[in-house]
């Protein structure tokens, strides 16, 4: 059954009984969990940072020890030579993105590769110079588009055009975001969306956007921060230009873990594109000749610039395996069932007051793994109260765009198909409950 035809009970036997149901369960058991009193804390911030996968330090051992035994030799001997360390990593990233294994590449860090896809795909003129996003973005967003727009001389102000939410809403409407490509077509070098909304967990229609950036004669591009390793992406199939996104989050690779990358084929085998370029973008077979002449690697590995943080890169080994091995498909359907759980929950606590107002969309299609939900003035303190409870959850401060004044923060809360079970969903709803601020 689909979680809005799914009959819900506020009972933790119930809970407890899904959880026996659940086909991946066994997952939890790879991963490292905070503890609170002597037991796991209920960590519901894999949508700031995934929890820690047991074999993480494993691997990072075994290239330590590489790196003891081999000393510069490990970038070319050993089971798995430093040079070849990103190709191990890119089945999971294609597979958990959608994407060819060439159109895939981990590098960086997340801005640092928006910034280089908007240096070959940003390319204005005085015809064509507006980028389209969506207001209330990210900051990391903002600031990138606010100066890759004045590094090339054009004032934010009129460059940037922000699609926001209709007056007294959360939400954006597909066709407002559709009408704003339209209404500036012309004019617009770049349309670059989240691909889930970090402070709503709205889900934006990607296929839809990048359908309408391109038949304005724009690129399109997209930030899978919140999207990556969560919800269902195919950009290959969508046609989307690149794509960015951490692998921290969701994907669990840890604290400032490097970055993921796509470029999409119909762009990845032109070499005559912009871009800046590094020796770990060149030429393999012809690298180390270290001649003039920037010859890129065909696909998003071209795009490189320097040699691997293999000590960061270990971790993700263990990270992304398991993203193979349980599948995004399986992920999915859990992760609809465990959010449906804990908005069923959430409303059962507002029959006779309402005191949790959800932002996120009510449409499983529209969201991932991650409910919002304004709670009034105390919200503050509510979220202390859950923090010493053994919660770890996520508060922002109300700014949904387009509003001024005092209002409630948010708490953010990400029931994570991976580790989290709905045990800990109902044990968070029952704290919720209990809460008396």
């Amino acid at each position: 059954l689909k979680p809005n035809q799914m009959t819900f009970q506020a009972t933790l036997d119930f809970a407890r009984q899904m959880d026996a149901q659940d086909s991946l369960r066994s997952f939890r058991n790879q991963y490292l969990f905070p503890q609170h009193q002597g037991n796991k804390c209920l960590y519901f911030c894999g949508n700031s940072l995934g929890l820690q996968p047991k074999k993480a330090a494993e691997f990072i051992k075994e290239e330590l020890q590489h790196w003891q035994e081999l000393g510069v030799e490990g970038h070319f001997e050993g089971e798995l030579p430093w040079t070849q360390y990103h190709k191990a990593l890119a089945p999971a990233s294609a597979h958990i993105v959608g994407a060819q294994e060439d159109e895939v590449i981990i590098m960086n860090t997340l801005t640092v590769n928006l910034h280089l896809m908007m240096v070959s795909f940003y390319r204005p003129n005085a015809e064509r110079f507006k980028i389209i996003m969506e207001a209330g973005a990210f900051p990391s967003d903002q600031y990138a588009v606010e100066t890759q727009v004045r590094w090339h001389g054009y004032d934010p102000a009129e460059a940037i055009v922000e699609v926001a939410p209709r007056s007294g809403e959360a939400l954006l409407h597909t066709e407002d975001i559709l009408a704003a490509i339209e209404q500036h077509g012309a004019q617009t070098a770049l349309v670059l969306f989240a691909g889930v909304n970090y402070y709503t967990g709205q889900v934006y229609d990607m296929p839809a956007i990048t359908a309408a950036g391109h038949r304005v004669g724009a690129y399109v591009g997209f930030d899978l921060a919140h999207a990556a390793g969560n919800v269902p992406l195919h950009l290959h199939d969508w046609g989307v230009d690149f794509a960015v996104w951490c692998t921290y989050k969701y994907i669990n690779s840890g604290p400032g873990a490097p970055s993921g990358a796509f470029v999409h084929a119909k762009h990845g085998n032109k070499p005559q594109i912009p871009r800046f370029a590094g020796w770990w973008g060149h030429n393999e077979e012809r690298r180390f000749l270290m001649e003039k002449g920037f010859d890129p690697i065909p696909g998003a590995a071209g795009w490189q610039l320097s040699n691997a943080p293999i000590l960061a890169y270990a971790p993700m080994r263990a990270s992304h395996d398991l993203f193979l091995e349980a599948g995004m498909p399986a992920l999915r359907a859990k992760s609809e069932k465990l959010t449906a759980y804990l908005e069923f929950l959430i409303d059962s606590l507002n029959i006779d007051e309402r005191r949790f107002d959800i932002i996120t969309p009510r449409d499983p299609a529209q969201r991932g793994a991650q409910l919002s939900f304004l709670t009034g003035p105390a919200g503050k303190q509510l979220f202390d109260y859950l923090t010493q409870n053994g919660v770890i959850c996520d508060w922002r401060e109300h700014n949904l765009p387009g509003e001024k004044g005092e209002k409630a923060g948010v708490i953010r809360i990400a029931p994570t198909p991976m580790y989290n079970s709905f045990e800990d969903v109902w044990r968070f709803a029952d704290l919720l409950a209990k809460a008396n601020v």
